[in-house]
This record gives structure tokens, C-alpha cells and sequence, in this order.
């Protein structure tokens, strides 16, 4: 199967978004006369496998380059050298070509890649550190390059006439959309509806209990298992089934994969359930074939199933794979901390149990995803107790971690109290735990942790079903001032507050549902977009959700990018 997502029947018209991408470094390639040598850094060459094949690219990848030129210019040889920045230049890294007096020798450009399609329904801006260098660094250059991919998107698609924002930098970035517009207007003919209905900005911050829980999702599982990069994960050949010892394998993950498109949202439970009843009607199919008298369509019938044998093996070996994980112990004791500490009924259990992960030494990331799930629910830990909880990780994983330490107080993930939770109010007034949930048949969002509905969806949930007004109150406890923005000449039309009775008048020509973009600044999990994906299946929604994110993220992930070592 292809690594490139199939587009087809994405609600947008995404391929000719990637299609101009394609075009536009095609051309780049074009203009550079002879053979070229391509030297790409590692993390964009995975964001390129979602825009173009690489074989159409015959790329040779190289680590470094200034040493190389050097070279070349110490054994008197001349090369033309070209540089393109993506998606724009940046003065620090021409600063660095000009100190290793390079830079005259450069030719300079810009590779405008600012959104790369990963699905049908799921648009990354690429932007792996955005949370922590906002949070942390102070740095909010992120924030203009969301809005400039927003307003790419508008040129394509039109002025999106509503918009929504949770956060600083939800609020930051509705700003300054606004101002691009005034100073680059998308000019769209006077009576064609724009198909992007409304925009729904939301910080990370605003959320931070989500990515820190567990995934439950099939989707989700494999990230947080295996960490899927850019639409695949990478494994031992020897878990797919494949006899090659030693040698690692790409298995994309995309909705090209019918199979996968069909249970990627669902609770893994669920997940093994259905492998297992396709793999018996399988069998009773083919003992059918081999022990009856069979008609001809009966037999081709039985042929177009052997078809998606590949796709039935690949994942009955995937799941199997993740099974050895969830059936682990630890894995189940992790589960059930993350549901007493998201009850916030249980302080000192959950204080001693994070005491205990941290003096037999678990993994520091581990550690981090539940102390930092501690912290937000209870709204910091007392003076006392957060002192000895610094004291004890430096010791457990040594005084180099004061950077780690600082940089998730500096982001407000680990703090001091100083004022009552507001929590419990939180979790109730929005629903957040689910008793009873039916992973099954699901009704609710909640599906997608097994009983904790994703509190970032929850906030999309009032907003296209009422509005924010009926949750004003609960929204001044989150991190974040909030606006709501109604923008160019379809701004008068009927927006979220009277959902239902615009349905009808938000239909864009074609027919086709309105749709809503929901951007999420600092990342979003793979279990929150099947929660968005479980939201717009519902009855009597009127509208299909689209996903932008800075970055698909998981708890894992996140903490990650906060680790950092002294010296």
C-alpha cells in the first residue's frame, strides 16, 4: 500500500492543496540545472513522505552540509549550492551560514510547505515544539506560521466567516488572521458560500489532563506504544509476521487501508473483538469452499474477501503486538492511577503512588505524564509536598533534570498550590467521567478513554451544538481568555449559536455538509480526532469536523519535549 494518504474522499479538496506543494518543490528542483544532491533534514523528510513520493524525488540524504562545502572549496572544486528554507527563511540559520562564510556562496530560496495533508480529514502544520517554545522558550513565532496556513487555506476555500479561539494563542492567532486578511484579502466571488464555515481555535494549554491519560483508541494504542511518525510506524519485521531477522519495516497507517479506516476509532477492546469474528467468518468461508460444490459468483465472492487478507494479517499482528503491552501489570496499574487522579477524590493515594514510580526508578517520562496530571487537577501540590517530590526526582534521576524541572514549572505543568482546585467543578459541569461507558456501542465521546470524555472535545461539543455562551462560566476556569469573531461578508450568517436551524443555509453549493476547523496550537492526540471523527458521525450534525493541529502528539511525546539535561 501506498505511504501517501489517499485524499479522494477527504470533505476538502486536499489533493490540490498537496498537489500545488508537489508542484511548487518540483519546480524548485526544476530550476537547479543538473544533477542535484538533495540533503534534507531528517524530521522534514518524513513530513515530504506525506506530499510526494519519494522515488519521484530520488532523494540522497546527507547529514551535514557546511563541512561539505568547505571541503569542496579547500580542494579549489566550484559547485553552484542552493539552500530552501521551509516554509520560510529565518534569520538565525542564515546568521550561521554567514559565520561559516558560506552565505555568498549560497544560492537562498523558500519551500512555502506550510500544511501537509495526513488524512482525509486531518491537516499538520508541522510545528513539532510549538507548545514548549511558547510556553517555555517565550518563542511565538509558531503562532504566525499557524495563521498563515490558516489564510493559505482561506485562498483556496474562502474567508472563513466564524471564528472561535480558547487560549493566549488561540486569541493571538485570530488576530492576527484578521490582520493578514486586511493586508492580503482572499477575494472570493460575492455569492459563493465559503466551505469553511467556522474556525475553532484551542490552545493545548487550555487542556492539558487529555494527552497525559492513555490512549484507548486502536489509533491511539499503536502511537502510544510503537510512536507513529508522519502516517506510519516503524517495527521488527519478525512482529509482522515476515522472516527477516533484525530488519525494520514501515507500516503505514492511513485511511487507504480500509480495514484500518474502518476500526482506527475504535476502543481496542473492540478492536480484537471484530479482528477475531472476521478471521472466524474467514475460516468458515474457506472450509466452505474446500468441502461444498460452489457457484461461480459465490466463489468470486469468496475471492474479493481473500483480498483483504493482507490487511487482516497486518493488523491481527499489530494488535497482537499491542496486546503485550496492555496485558502487562504496570500497564493496567497506570490505567487505573490516571482514572483515581482524574476523580480527584484520592490525593494521598495518588501522592504515593507517584512517590513509589519515582524511587524505583521507572521511566522519567513516565513519571513526568502522571505527576504533570497530579498537578493540573489539583491545582498544584502543597509547598511541602512539591518540594519533596523536586527532591526526590533529582535524586532518583540525577541533578542534570533541574532544566527538566524548571522548564514544566516555567509551562505551569508542575507548580505550588496556591489556590483551591476548580477541577471537580470542571469535571462535572462538562461531564468529563462517564460512568457505564459502553465501548461497544458508544454514545458519547467518553468511548475513547474508557470513561473519561476528552474535556479539548467537550469545549467542540457545546460550540457546535449551543455555543460557549451556556458554558461562559466554566470556560473563565480554564487557562485563557476566549473570543468569538465574525469575519468578511458571510459574517452576518447564522454561526454555532443557532446550529440547527442554519444547517440547511450552511450547505456549501455542491450540497455537501459545511465544514467546521478545529485547530488545536501545541498538538492534538489520535484520540481526541476519533472523538471529533465519533462527533460528526453523529445524527443530526450539521456539520463535518476537519482537523489542524501543530502536531499529532501524545502524553509521551509532549513531556518529552520538556526533558532536558544541565551541562
Amino acid at each position: 500500500m501506498a505511504q501517501i494518504p489517499n485524499l479522494d474522499n477527504a470533505p476538502l479538496n486536499l489533493t490540490s492543496l498537496r498537489e500545488q506543494s508537489q508542484k511548487e518543490l518540483l519546480n524548485i528542483l526544476k530550476n537547479i540545472r543538473g544533477k542535484k544532491c538533495l540533503v534534507i533534514d531528517p524530521k522534514l523528510g518524513s513530513s515530504l513522505s506525506s506530499i510526494i513520493q519519494t522515488s519521484l524525488l530520488k532523494l540522497n540524504l546527507m547529514k551535514f552540509i557546511c563541512s561539505n562545502v568547505h571541503d569542496d572549496v579547500s580542494k579549489g572544486l566550484q559547485r553552484e549550492y542552493f539552500v530552501y528554507f521551509v516554509p520560510r527563511r529565518t534569520v538565525v540559520c542564515e546568521k550561521i551560514l554567514e559565520e561559516e562564510n558560506v552565505y555568498n556562496l549560497m544560492t537562498i530560496g523558500e519551500y512555502p510547505l506550510y500544511i501537509v495533508p495526513l488524512d482525509e480529514d486531518v491537516l499538520s502544520f508541522e510545528l513539532d515544539l510549538a507548545y514548549k517554545e511558547s510556553q517555555v522558550d517565550g518563542d511565538t513565532s509558531s503562532l504566525w506560521h499557524i495563521a498563515k496556513a490558516i489564510h493559505k487555506l482561506e485562498f483556496s476555500f474562502g474567508v472563513i466567516p466564524n471564528v472561535r479561539a480558547k487560549g493566549k494563542a488561540s486569541v493571538r492567532v485570530a488576530d492576527i488572521l484578521n490582520r493578514m486578511q486586511a493586508e492580503e484579502p482572499v477575494n472570493s466571488p460575492d455569492m459563493v458560500v465559503p466551505e469553511i464555515n467556522t474556525l475553532i481555535l484551542l490552545d493545548r494549554e487550555v487542556d492539558m489532563v487529555t494527552p497525559m491519560l492513555s490512549q484507548l483508541t486502536y489509533e491511539g494504542l499503536i502511537d502510544e506504544c510503537l510512536h507513529v511518525n508522519n502516517g506510519s510506524v516503524e517495527l521488527d519485521a519478525s512482529i509482522m509476521g515476515l522472516q527477516q531477522e533484525g530488519k525494520k519495516i514501515k507500516v503505514p497507517l492511513n485511511s487507504s487501508d480500509k480495514l484500518f479506516k474502518e476500526i482506527r476509532d475504535l476502543n481496542f477492546e473492540v478492536v480484537v473483538q471484530i479482528l477475531r469474528q472476521k478471521a472466524t467468518s474467514m475460516k468458515q468461508d474457506y472450509t466452505e469452499v474446500t468441502t461444498t460444490t460452489q457457484s461461480v459468483s459465490e466463489l468470486k465472492d469468496f475471492v474479493k474477501k481473500l483480498n483483504s487478507l493482507p490487511e487482516m494479517t497486518r493488523h491481527i499482528n499489530l494488535a497482537q503486538h499491542l496486546s503485550t503491552f496492555t496485558s502487562k501489570p504496570a500497564f493496567l496499574g497506570q490505567l487505573d492511577m490516571e482514572h483515581t487522579i482524574v476523580e480527584a477524590q484520592s490525593y494521598d493515594i495518588c501522592f504515593e503512588y507517584i512517590e513509589e514510580l519515582i524511587h524505583k526508578q521507572e521511566p522519567l517520562v513516565n513519571v513526568l505524564r502522571l505527576l504533570i496530571l497530579f498537578s493540573i487537577t489539583s491545582s498544584g501540590l502543597p509547598k511541602k509536598q512539591f518540594d519533596y517530590l523536586r527532591r526526590e526526582l533529582l535524586h532518583s534521576y540525577g541533578f542534570e533534570h533541574m532544566a527538566t524541572l524548571n522548564n514544566l514549572e516555567k509551562a505551569g505543568l508542575l507548580r505550588k498550590q496556591e489556590s483551591k482546585s476548580n477541577w471537580l467543578t470542571i469535571k462535572r459541569a462538562l461531564q468529563l467521567v462517564v460512568e457505564d461507558t459502553d465501548t461497544a456501542n458508544p454514545n458519547d465521546i467518553a468511548y475513547v478513554f474508557s470513561g473519561y470524555a476528552p474535556l479539548s472535545i467537550r469545549l467542540v461539543q457545546h460550540a457546535v451544538r449551543s455555543g460557549w455562551r451556556p458554558i461562559e462560566e466554566i470556560l473563565k476556569l480554564l487557562p485563557g481568555p476566549h473570543s468569538e469573531t465574525k469575519r468578511g461578508r458571510f459574517s452576518s450568517s447564522l454561526s454555532f449559536d443557532t446550529l440547527q436551524a442554519s444547517a440547511n443555509i450552511d450547505k456549501v453549493a455542491d450540497g455537501r455538509r459545511s465544514l467546521v476547523l478545529v485547530v488545536f496550537i501545541g498538538g492534538i492526540t489520535f484520540a481526541e480526532i476519533s472523538a471529533l471523527r465519533f462527533l460528526s458521525a453523529q445524527e443530526g450534525m450539521a456539520y463535518d469536523l476537519i482537523v489542524g493541529t501543530t502536531k499529532i502528539v501524545s502524553g509521551h511525546s509532549l513531556a518529552e519535549t520538556f526533558v532536558e539535561r544541565l551541562g
